[in-house]
Parts: structure tokens; C-alpha cells; sequence
């Protein structure tokens, strides 16, 4: 059962935003065409509908610690991530994935400074975010030549880079992608002051302009 407080909400979301978009969840019964893919983090604080002012059906959303997207393989194993993405491009046909990092990421701190909540054999999140040990030492290199970079924050614009990467991996990805059908693009979004940076090229610049 869950907690009163959800419950709560529910009636609120019945009375209110059910209401006033019943045709809209009418027609969402039938089926969803949403047009974007976005591969966000599960931290509580970065919702990417909320971020992007959407309704619901416009966004298929992925969630996950980090935002990560591990490379692309067909061995054994269950593969949640990558089966998104294979029900995004090949069932839905997206014409954009987003991959959406975000500031004081708890999944990059794991990564960068080695926390654990396990022991390392056993821990699952180490195992995850262990998709960043390369991108992990090219930021440790590049802090060696220049003592004042912000670490967490270059380490959390490496991970969209390297999801980007790694969904280019998948061979439906990369075969959409060269046909001009699908497009690719990476976003960090600062949770404590609102600003959405973009991926343009090989550099991050404000949404702003």
C-alpha cells in the first residue's frame, strides 16, 4: 500500500490535472507517440517533464543513477537501459534521445570519490558507476595540469558525453543517427541555480545563448 502522503497526492492529481486534461489521458489510453526519448537520473530533484514543461506522452522517459547508458552488447543478463532504448527507436521511432545530467549528482560523486554502500565486491551501484572509470581518469588528468577544476562538475559533463558515446554502440542507433532519423543530444541541468547547459559540438553552452 502506499504511504498516505501518496495517496494524498493522487486525489489532488485526480481532482486537478486528470480533470482538466481527461481528454488528453483518453487519448493517451489508446497508445503513445512521444517524439523524445530523454535518459535522465533518478535523483528525486531533476524531473525531466517538469525541466521541459511537458505533458504527459510528449517525453518516453529512462530513468537511472547517473544517467548512464552502458555500451551496447547482447550477452546474458537483464538490460533495463538498453531495452529502453530498443523500445524507444525501434517500437516507438524517437527522432531525439536526450541524455540530461545534472548538478551535485549523487551517482558522479560515487564514481569520482569512490563511496560505496557496500562492500566492493558486492556493491551494484560501484559495479554501475564503474561505466566512468575512463572518462574518471581523463578528469583526474586534466585536474593534475589545472588545480583549480571543479572535478564533480567536469566528471558529470563526461558521463552525458560518455551515454552519448555508448548509445552510438547500438547498431540501430548508429544506423538511424547516419541517417538523419534520429539525433542525439546531451544537457546538464544546474539544480541550484536553473540554468540548462546544451551540448553543441564538443562543448557545453548555456541554453540561454
Amino acid at each position: 500500500m502506499p504511504g498516505e502522503a501518496l495517496i494524498a497526492g493522487y486525489f489532488r492529481f485526480r481532482r486537478g490535472a486528470w480533470l482538466e486534461s481527461r481528454a488528453r489521458f483518453a487519448a493517451l489510453a489508446e497508445g503513445q507517440s512521444p517524439r523524445a526519448m530523454v535518459i535522465g537520473c533518478c535523483d528525486s530533484r531533476v524531473d525531466p517533464a517538469a525541466i521541459f514543461d511537458c505533458a504527459p506522452g510528449e517525453l518516453f522517459v529512462s530513468r537511472n543513477v547517473a544517467a548512464l547508458v552502458p555500451p551496447y552488447e547482447r550477452s546474458g543478463g537483464q538490460h533495463g537501459v538498453s531495452a529502453a532504448v530498443e523500445f524507444a527507436v525501434l517500437g516507438l521511432q524517437v527522432e531525439r534521445i536526450l541524455v540530461l545530467g545534472h548538478g551535485r549528482c549523487g551517482g558522479v560523486s560515487a564514481a569520482l570519490d569512490g563511496h560505496r554502500l557496500a562492500p566492493p565486491e558486492e556493491s551494484l551501484l560501484t559495479r554501475w558507476v564503474g561505466l566512468l572509470d575512463g572518462a574518471r581518469a581523463d578528469v583526474e588528468a586534466a585536474a593534475a595540469r589545472d588545480p583549480g577544476l571543479d572535478r564533480h562538475h567536469a566528471l558529470e559533463l563526461a558521463a552525458i558525453r560518455t551515454s552519448i558515446a555508448n548509445l552510438r554502440s547500438f547498431p540501430f542507433v548508429a544506423e538511424r543517427e547516419a541517417a538523419g532519423r534520429l539525433r542525439l543530444a546531451g544537457a546538464h541541468f544546474g539544480i541550484a541555480d536553473g540554468h540548462l547547459l546544451v551540448l553543441d559540438g564538443d562543448r557545453f553552452r548555456d541554453a540561454s545563448g
